[in-house]
C-alpha cells in the first residue's frame, strides 16, 4: 500500500467524486419522478447545480490543511493515532493513550520563523508525518504538503512560514472564532508565538510559557544578534548579516514588551472553567486581578 499522501488524496478524491455522481444522479433521478407525477415537465428541469449537491468533492487545500490541523491535534493530544475519534476534552489526561505519537507535556507547542530548536511545531509537524507515513517517503510528502500552500522556498520553510502567520487564522475561521488552540502572539514582527490546548490549560500556563519559552526565546534572540553582528565585524556577508540583525534586534524588543504585559498574568495564575466557553475564558485568561485587560492572545 503507498505511504504518499498525493496517493492517498488521489484515492479520497476519485471516492469522493464517485460518491458526488451517484448523490447527484439520484437526486435528479427524483426530480425526474415528481416532475412526470405532477405534470411539470414544461416548467421544471430535473437537473441539480452541483453546487446544490448535499456532499462536497475533494478539495486539496482543504483537505491538506486539514491534515495540518489534525497533527496539531495529535501534537495537544486532542487526538491520538492509536484511538478513533476525539481523545481528550478535559477531564484527567492519561499519557498511555498515546503510544505511536506523543503529544507536548506541557501543553505548549512553540511557533518561530527560523529553525532555532529542534521541538517547535514545525519539527513536530515533519515528525508526525514521519511518524505516520514513513521515513523513506517523508521528503516526497513534505513537498507534496507544500505545494499547496502559499509563498515561495523549500518545502519546511513553506510549511514553517504557513504555521507562523495562516495556520491560526485557518483555525479560527473553521472554528467560527471559537477556537480551542489558543496563540500567545507578542505581534506584528512575530516576535514570540505559541500555541496551547484550552482544554489542557491550567492556572500555571501562561507563567510556563513566560519562563520556559518566552524567557528562552529571548536569549536565542541575543545570541544570534551577537553571531550577526560578528559576522559584520569580520566583513563576511555584510549586507544580509546586517539586515537580519536590525529584524532580530525587532523581535527581541517586541519579545521583551511582552514579557512585561505578560509578567501581570503569569502572577496571576489565571485559571479557567470550560463550562463557561472560549469566549468567556479567552477575555478571562486576558484579565489581571485589578480588573485590567491584558492582551496577550491573537485577536479573533
Amino acid at each position: 500500500m503507498s505511504r504518499l499522501i498525493s496517493d492517498k488524496y488521489n484515492q479520497w478524491e476519485t471516492e469522493c467524486n464517485n460518491r458526488f455522481d451517484t448523490l447527484k444522479a439520484n437526486e435528479e433521478q427524483l426530480n425526474k419522478i415528481f416532475i412526470e407525477i405532477y405534470g411539470l415537465q414544461d416548467e421544471l428541469t430535473p437537473d441539480v447545480d452541483d453546487k446544490d449537491v448535499t456532499v462536497r468533492k475533494a478539495d486539496l487545500v482543504r483537505e491538506i490543511k486539514s491534515l495540518i490541523s489534525y497533527s496539531v491535534g495529535c501534537m495537544f493530544g486532542r487526538y491520538s493515532l492509536d484511538e478513533d475519534g476525539l481523545v481528550y476534552a478535559g477531564g484527567d489526561f492519561d499519557p498511555d493513550k498515546y503510544n505511536t505519537f506523543k503529544p507536548v507535556q506541557d501543553n505548549i507547542l512553540l511557533i518561530t520563523d527560523d529553525d532555532y530548536v529542534t521541538d517547535d511545531i514545525t519539527s513536530r509537524f515533519i515528525e508526525f508525518i514521519k511518524v505516520v507515513y514513513g521515513e523513506d517517503t517523508l521528503q516526497e510528502n513534505l513537498e507534496f504538503i507544500a505545494s499547496v500552500l502559499s509563498g515561495g522556498g523549500l518545502a519546511k520553510e513553506k510549511i514553517r512560514r504557513y504555521f507562523l502567520k495562516d495556520f491560526y487564522k485557518d483555525h479560527v475561521k473553521m472554528y467560527q472564532k471559537r477556537p480551542i488552540y489558543w496563540l500567545y502572539d507578542s505581534g506584528k514582527m512575530d516576535g514570540f508565538k505559541v500555541l496551547v490546548y484550552m482544554h489542557r490549560y491550567n492556572q500555571d500556563t501562561t507563567g510556563r510559557v513566560r519562563v520556559d519559552y518566552l524567557h528562552q526565546l529571548q536569549k536565542v534572540y541575543y545570541s544570534e544578534i551577537e553571531r550577526m553582528q560578528e559576522n559584520i565585524d569580520a566583513k563576511f556577508e555584510v549586507a544580509k548579516s546586517q539586515k537580519r540583525l536590525e529584524k532580530l534586534s525587532k523581535q527581541l524588543k517586541e519579545a521583551k514588551e511582552y514579557d512585561e504585559k505578560i509578567a501581570y498574568l503569569a502572577l496571576a495564575r489565571v485559571g479557567i472553567d470550560l463550562d463557561d466557553g472560549v469566549k468567556v475564558n479567552y477575555q478571562k485568561v486576558q484579565t489581571s486581578a485589578d480588573g485590567k485587560a491584558v492582551a496577550i492572545l491573537a485577536k479573533i
